[in-house]
């Protein structure tokens, strides 16, 4: 199943991860210990922010390290940056008519 960064942050718990990896690059263990979960649903959620990019874990000895790479979230800032514009432009529209009106 291909998986983009709209699904990951779609999921509460993903984006607590996420917020979790911003601060501190954690062992899977340390992961699993922040939430009221099975250790087995914080790794379906981390393989899901993974096969996103927005998790990158590498091998160190025996634990695996994660880590958060933030880069892929542009794609998400860019997107609603759009539909802010746009209420922008609207609010600002309505603002003037509203202000007309006054003056009327």
């Amino acid at each position: 199943m291909r998986r983009d960064v709209f699904q990951a942050i779609a999921d509460p718990t993903r984006r607590e991860i996420i917020n979790l990896l911003a601060q501190n690059e954690l062992n899977l263990n340390a992961v699993a210990d922040n939430f009221e979960i099975s250790r087995p649903a914080v790794s379906k959620h981390i393989k899901i922010l993974t096969e996103c990019g927005l998790i990158v874990i590498k091998q160190q000895g025996r634990e695996r390290y994660c880590r958060a790479e933030l880069k892929k979230l542009k794609e998400v800032a860019e997107w609603t940056n759009l539909y802010r514009e746009f209420w922008n432009e609207k609010l600002d529209a309505l603002g003037s008519f509203l202000e007309d009106e006054q003056t009327k």
